[in-house]
């Protein structure tokens, strides 16, 4: 990938962002991360371009842009974890929404023309059928509004012409990069994965499985896990479909298959070779039975082709991954 300018990645230092990083290490473009290291580590992002920078300072944020000649960004600064939403609801919109619109008055200003936002499919409700883009967004928690929110400030913004944009809805991103170099080391994690994965590395002594009475085959939630790896070459993918005249576009980013909590333990427990410590809990404020992506809309926008869609694979990354970075504490 070659262009002039230069690329810059908000939240580079957190989990998918550090991935996008890693994967734009491989191209020939430019670019800089700036994170505030409220939840994103060094560690994620070694020999990457860096300022320790928070996206409500505009001021910082401008010389920033000026002095790498940004021509496109890359924001996934966030929170995001669902429940903690719903404890701290005003952060959430604090850091999100605010925050997004504090990047797109800079963006406008120095008149950056491609603008790719980290979106979630906390946006959608429940749903029996697989989610496209134009289903009714009807969230169940403070995370999700505050993703909507932001998403239409960038519509809003586009709409005069600032600027161009691709919105990736990610559904429930997983496992850790295929060159084993970075995975996710996020403190205190809600996600399935990394609990399941913490558990198995005996950091945990036991993992929740919050409710076992849905509507599903075996009663737990199903998602659609998707590698991250995946997720980072469809966020290169796009910038390049931006850069070539491509229209501002809202896509979702999932495989189109879904996975429940239950297989994904049972793919882990065959994995580890160990049966896990398995405690069922109530069901968690929020949560909803079955959110799966309708991806028909990425492949044929993006032309973009996973490479990594297989529960196994996603499962023995975060497994191996996380053995290195506490390897087993029984």
């Amino acid at each position: 990938m070659s262009s002039s300018g230069s690329i810059l990645i908000t939240g580079g230092a957190g989990y998918v962002g550090s991935h996008v990083a890693n994967a734009l290490k491989a191209t020939s473009r430019r670019f800089i991360v700036v994170d505030n290291l409220s939840t994103g580590y060094l560690e994620n992002i070694p020999n990457v371009p860096f300022v320790q920078a928070d996206i409500h300072d505009k001021e910082r944020l401008t010389n920033i842009i000026r002095a790498e000649k940004i021509n496109a960004i890359m924001h996934f600064a966030a929170s995001t974890i669902i429940s903690d939403s719903i404890q701290r609801p005003l952060d959430y919109y604090q850091n999100n929404t605010v925050g997004t619109l504090n990047l797109l008055e800079v963006s406008v200003s120095e008149k950056i023309k491609h603008f790719i936002f980290s979106s979630t499919a906390a946006v959608y409700g429940p749903s029996k059928q697989n989610i496209a883009e134009n289903a009714p967004l009807v969230p169940t928690n403070p995370y999700g509004y505050s993703k909507i929110m932001s998403e239409q400030i960038v519509k809003d913004v586009a709409k005069t012409g600032a600027l161009q944009f691709v919105i990736l809805r990610y559904f429930n991103v997983a496992g850790a990069s295929m060159d084993g170099k970075i995975g996710q080391r996020t403190e205190n994690a809600t996600h399935l994965l990394k609990v399941a994965v913490e558990t198995a590395c005996g950091l945990r002594t036991t993992l929740p499985i919050y409710g076992n009475d849905y509507p599903t085959s075996d009663g737990t939630c199903v998602r659609d896990f998707i590698h991250v790896d995946d997720l980072a070459s469809a966020h290169i993918q796009a910038l390049h479909y931006l850069e070539n005249q491509g229209e501002s576009v809202i896509l979702n980013c999932g495989y189109g298959k879904g996975y429940s909590v239950q297989e994904v333990i049972t793919a882990l427990e065959n994995i580890s070779q160990q049966t896990l410590p398995v405690a069922i809990k109530e069901r968690r404020q929020g949560d909803i039975a079955q959110v799966v992506a309708d991806n028909t809309l990425i492949k044929k926008t993006l032309n973009w082709h996973p490479q990594y869609d297989d529960i196994h694979l996603i499962v023995k990354s975060a497994y191996e991954w996380e053995q290195n970075l506490h390897p087993f504490q029984k």
